[in-house]
């Protein structure tokens, strides 16, 4: 079986901008584009239905069929209909919100198991901003993240920390890069991902930074920049 790729992105899930990374992730693979809008359901119909929107019309771009899987309790991500929705992916897109929340929702349901699978058949997965968070080991509650005892993330990407809007977060929440060390185990390494930017895994531990800025490896009082183009190993 070819590596089935995850994508870490720090902003700009369905926008134009962003087209051709979805279209390297589906390439070769089944056309159903399969879109989780869960981070966002906090926010409230609206929201859900301007990121369903959104990845219609990325789907449209890209020639693929959209498939929304609207979970947005615990008890709807373990609801047969939606498991059944995600079998035969060929992207699925975990998009933006709250990354405590969506951690919480997914963590050990019929959905997240069948994402899982998916995955393991083949699928690309991806996460966008609180997405992102979720899918590593930290998926934090961002209005309190000096509260010691933050969530996990659902550890797919095991021992990585995951700051998004990287070129942003830090004037919005000065506190945030603090936080995040906070606790961190010394095997974990915290990347920042900037606006329009992802990281995608290429098999054997391998990443490739792609889009239109760069991606970040932070230590304690250290930043390492990886432009587009570049590729790093994790753990």
């Amino acid at each position: 079986m070819t590596h089935a790729p995850v994508a870490l992105v720090g902003s700009g899930e369905y926008v134009p901008v962003m087209t051709e990374i979805e279209r390297d992730l589906i390439a070769g693979r089944s056309p159903r584009y399969v879109q989780l809008a869960t981070a966002a359901a906090p926010e409230g119909d609206e929201s859900l239905a301007r990121w369903h929107r959104l990845g219609r019309e990325q789907a449209e771009r890209l020639g693929v069929e959209q498939v929304v899987v609207d979970v947005r309790t615990r008890e709807d991500a373990e609801s047969r209909r939606w498991v059944r929705e995600i079998e035969g992916a060929g992207l699925i897109y975990l998009s933006g919100g709250n990354p405590a929340f969506l951690a919480e929702t997914l963590r050990g349901t019929a959905v997240w198991h069948a994402i899982v699978a998916a995955h393991e058949a083949g699928a690309a997965l991806a996460g966008c901003s609180a997405g992102a968070m979720a899918l590593s080991e930290w998926a934090p509650r961002m209005r309190d993240l000096v509260h010691p005892h933050q969530p996990t993330g659902l550890g797919l990407v095991q021992q990585v920390r995951v700051i998004p809007h990287f070129d942003k977060m830090l004037g919005w929440m000065p506190d945030v890069l603090r936080n995040a060390f906070l606790h961190k185990p010394d095997t974990t390494t915290l990347i920042g991902i900037d606006e329009d930017t992802a990281l995608v895994s290429v098999g054997d531990g391998d990443w490739e930074v792609q889009g239109r800025q760069s991606v970040w490896v932070l230590g304690p009082g250290a930043r390492v920049e990886h432009p587009a183009g570049s590729r790093l190993s994790l753990p």
